[in-house]
This record gives C-alpha cells, sequence and structure tokens, in this order.
C-alpha cells in the first residue's frame, strides 16, 4: 500500500489518498511534532518510489504503512 496523494491543509493536517482510493483527513502531529516544525509542513513530498511521505527533502519520512494504519486503526496488508 503507498501513498497516492495528499492535500496539505493547516497545522499537521493532510488529506491522504492511498493507492486502494481510501481516503482521510488526519492530524500528524503525533508523528511529526517531535521532528519537524510547523513550516516545514510546506516541504511535505510524495517519494516516487516509495511511496512515503517525506519532509526536508527526504531528511524526514513516514511510510505508507504507518501512515495507513495510524489514518484507519488497523496495518494494511497487500495481497
Amino acid at each position: 500500500m503507498k501513498l497516492k496523494s495528499f492535500v496539505y491543509k493547516h497545522g499537521y493536517v493532510f488529506l491522504l489518498e492511498f493507492t486502494n482510493h481510501r481516503t482521510c483527513e488526519i492530524d500528524l502531529s503525533p508523528l511529526l511534532k517531535a521532528y519537524i516544525k510547523p513550516l516545514d509542513m510546506l516541504t511535505a513530498q510524495i517519494d516516487p518510489e516509495w511511496g512515503c511521505l517525506m519532509f526536508k527533502n527526504g531528511m524526514v519520512d513516514i511510510e505508507p504503512k504507518t501512515l495507513y494504519s495510524f489514518a484507519f486503526g488497523k496495518p494494511h496488508y497487500a495481497a
């Protein structure tokens, strides 16, 4: 499962869409606040190879499985 797209909203809040077309709006501050500042949210990108959400040119990233699990409360295992 990879991250397909995102929209940055405000603070640490993002709208995420995964490759299975599930979407969610979520506050990622519990995953990010210790590592990056709110202004660094503007550096968000999707790593095209891994499908992870990354910041600061890849210095900080969240793998797709972690994002999916955090967003939907359970891990997703690819078939």
